[in-house]
C-alpha cells in the first residue's frame, strides 16, 4: 500500500523547471500585449461604429458596396499575381546562375543582388519617377504612356522583391545530391530532361515559398504605391487614406483586415507546403559541384551581367538624384540635398532617430527573442503555454506592418489601457518593430540552438549547474553568430521600414524612412533621395561591420569548432 501511494506521488519541480516557466510565462503575456492585443482590438473595432457602437456586418457590407474600395482590392490582387510571375521567374534564374554554373565574380553577383534589400522600397519608385516620370530621362520609351500607376508600382516591385526571393531559391538550389545527376547522366537523360525531371522538382517547395513570399511582399507594401501609385489605389493605401486622409477608424480597420486575410491565406498555404517537403539530403549524399559548360555559363552571365546592372543603375540613380541641384534644369551637382533643414523642420533629427530606434530595437530584440527562443526549446512540460507562446511567435510572418501598426493605434491609444503612456513615444516604435520582424528571427534562434548537443545541459545537470548560468556561460557564446545575425536582421529591417511605423511616430519621433515619404510629398525629391540614400550607407555600413567582425571576433572566438 505505501509502495502504490509512492508511486502516485508526483516529483517536486526543479529550481530550474520553475525558472524556466516562469520565464515562458512572461514571453507569452509579452506576446499576447504586443501581438494577440492589438490584432484583436483592431477585429473588434471593425465591427464598431464612429461611436463605438456595435453595428455587427455593417462596415464590411459597405466595404462591398463600394466600388472604389473594391476595385483598390482586385488592383491589388493582380499587382502582386503580375509582379510575381516576374520576379519568380528572374531570381529563379539567377540562382540558377549561382549555385549551378561556373561563373567568375559570383560573390560580387550576388552581393550586388542583395543591396535592394539595405533601401526602403520607396527608393526604386523614387528612381523609377526620375527614368520615365513626367521629366524622366526615357520618358520617350513609353510611347506616350505614363509611369504612376500599375506599371510604376510593379516595376518598382521586381526591383524591391527581387533579392527576397533570390535568397530562398538559392538556398533551394543549393540542397542538391550530385549523385542524382550522375544517375540521370548514366541513364542518357538530356540537359533538359535533366533540369525538369531533377532540378525543377527538387526545388519546388522553395519556388512555392518563394511565390508566397513575393506575393505577400507586393499586396502589403505601402512605400511603393504612395510614391508612383498616382490614382491607382491599392489596399495599403486605402487604409492609409480612410485613417490618415478621413480619419474614418472603422473603415480603416475593415479594410486592414482584408489586407491582413490574403496574407495569412498565403503564410497558411507556405506551411502546408512546407509541411509536406521531405529531406533532399540524407547522410550520404554527395554537395552538388557545378560543371563548366561554356556556352550555358556564357549565357547566364550575360543575364547576371544584365540583372545586377539594372539593380546598380537604380541605386546609382538615385544616388546621382541625391547630388543635382534642379531636376532637369540644373544637373550641376551639389551636397545642398543633404542639408535637410531647408527640406524639413526636423532636418537631420530623423536618421539620428531612426538609428537610436534600429540599435535598441536590434540589441533588446536580439537578447529578449534568442532568449525567448531557449526557452521554448529548453524547458519540458507546459505544453498548452509553449505551444500558445509557438503560435504568437510565428504568428507576426503573417500579419502585414500596416495591419499591425494600425492595431496598435486602436489597442495603445486607448485611454483606458494602463499602457497609454507608450503611446507616441520611442519606445512603441521599438516595440512594434520587433513584433513585426519577430518571427524570422526566433526562427534564426531556434534553428541554432537545435543545433546544440543535449549533452551540453546534460553535463551542466551532472555537475548541478543552473540551467541559466549554462545558457549565460555555453549557450550564448556558441550561439554568438546567430545572435548576431538576429541584430543586422532587425537593425537593417528597422532603418528601412516604412509600412509598419507610419502611424506610430509622432513629431519628436519621425524616422528616416517616414521623412522620406513627407519631403517626396512636398516637392523635394533630390532631399528624399538623399535621405534614402542615407538609410542605404547606414545599412550598408552596417553589413560590412557584421562580415568584419564575423572574419575576426566572431572567427578566433568559434575557433573550437574546428578541432
Amino acid at each position: 500500500m505505501a509502495l502504490a501511494e509512492a508511486t502516485l506521488v508526483k516529483p517536486k519541480a526543479s529550481s530550474d523547471d520553475i525558472v524556466m516557466r516562469a520565464g515562458i510565462a512572461v514571453v507569452l503575456i509579452l506576446l499576447a500585449l504586443f501581438v494577440a492585443a492589438p490584432l484583436w482590438t483592431l477585429l473588434s473595432k471593425s465591427f464598431h461604429n464612429a461611436d463605438d457602437k456595435w453595428v455587427g456586418l455593417d462596415n464590411y457590407i459597405r466595404y462591398v458596396s463600394t466600388p472604389a474600395l473594391m476595385q483598390s482590392l482586385w488592383n491589388s490582387l493582380w499587382i502582386s499575381l503580375l509582379t510575381t510571375a516576374i520576379v519568380v521567374p528572374l531570381a529563379f534564374v539567377y540562382a540558377y546562375a549561382l549555385t549551378r554554373a561556373m561563373l567568375p565574380g559570383k560573390a560580387l553577383f550576388q552581393a550586388v543582388a542583395l543591396i535592394p534589400i539595405l533601401a526602403p522600397s520607396l527608393l526604386p519608385a523614387m528612381s523609377m519617377i526620375y527614368l520615365f516620370g513626367n521629366q524622366g530621362m526615357l520618358k520617350q520609351l513609353l510611347g506616350g504612356g505614363e509611369i504612376y500607376g500599375a506599371g510604376g508600382i510593379v516595376a518598382s516591385q521586381v526591383f524591391y522583391c527581387f533579392p527576397h526571393v533570390l535568397m530562398i531559391l538559392v538556398t533551394a538550389l543549393s540542397m542538391a545530391d550530385q549523385r542524382l545527376y550522375e544517375a540521370a547522366e548514366a541513364l542518357g537523360a538530356s540537359r533538359w530532361r535533366i533540369f525538369w525531371t531533377v532540378t525543377l522538382p527538387g526545388a519546388r517547395y522553395g519556388l512555392i515559398s518563394a511565390i508566397f513570399v513575393c506575393f505577400t511582399l507586393v499586396l502589403t507594401d505601402f512605400g511603393i504605391a504612395k510614391v508612383i501609385g498616382g490614382q491607382f489605389n491599392v489596399l495599403a493605401t486605402d487604409v492609409y487614406k480612410q485613417v490618415i486622409g478621413q480619419q474614418n477608424f472603422e473603415m480603416g480597420a475593415v479594410v486592414g483586415l482584408i489586407l491582413l486575410a490574403p496574407a495569412v491565406l498565403s503564410f497558411f498555404a507556405d506551411r502546408y507546403a512546407q509541411k509536406r517537403q521531405v529531406s533532399l539530403l540524407s547522410a550520404r549524399a554527395v554537395p552538388y559541384a557545378p560543371k563548366r559548360q561554356r556556352g550555358r555559363d556564357a549565357l547566364l552571365f550575360v543575364f547576371c551581367l544584365v540583372i545586377a546592372g539594372l539593380i546598380l543603375v537604380i541605386i546609382g540613380i538615385a544616388g546621382w538624384a541625391s547630388l543635382i541641384k534642379r531636376w532637369p534644369y540644373n544637373l550641376s551637382l551639389t551636397l545642398a540635398n543633404y542639408d535637410f533643414e531647408n527640406f524639413d523642420p526636423t532636418g537631420w533629427g530623423p536618421l539620428w532617430t531612426s538609428l537610436k530606434m534600429a540599435a535598441l530595437a536590434a540589441a533588446i530584440g536580439a537578447i529578449a527573442i534568442f532568449t525567448a527562443a531557449w526557452l521554448l526549446e529548453k524547458s519540458r512540460g507546459f505544453h498548452l503555454v509553449r505551444n500558445l507562446v509557438q503560435f504568437l511567435a510565428t504568428l507576426p510572418m503573417a500579419v502585414p506592418g500596416l495591419v499591425l501598426g494600425l492595431g496598435y493605434i486602436f489597442f495603445f491609444n486607448s485611454p483606458s489601457n494602463p499602457l497609454n503612456f507608450l503611446y507616441g513615444t520611442l519606445a512603441i516604435l521599438v516595440i512594434n518593430t520587433m513584433a513585426h520582424f519577430y518571427t524570422v528571427a526566433h526562427v534564426t534562434a531556434v534553428t541554432a540552438l537545435k543545433q546544440l548537443d543535449a549533452e551540453f545541459e546534460a553535463v551542466s545537470a551532472s555537475l548541478k549547474v543552473p540551467l541559466p548560468v549554462t545558457f549565460v556561460r555555453v549557450t550564448v557564446p556558441i550561439c554568438l553568430p546567430a545572435i548576431l545575425d538576429i541584430f543586422v536582421y532587425l537593425f537593417a529591417n528597422a532603418m528601412t521600414t516604412v509600412s509598419a511605423v507610419i502611424f506610430l511616430y509622432a513629431a519628436e519621433t519621425k524616422l528616416a524612412s517616414i521623412a522620406v515619404i513627407s519631403m517626396d510629398e512636398s516637392g523635394f525629391n533630390a532631399a528624399a533621395a538623399a535621405m534614402a540614400m542615407c538609410i542605404v550607407f547606414v545599412s550598408l555600413a552596417t553589413r560590412l561591420l557584421h562580415l568584419l567582425l564575423e572574419r575576426t571576433v566572431l572567427a578566433k572566438l568559434q575557433r573550437w569548432r574546428k578541432r
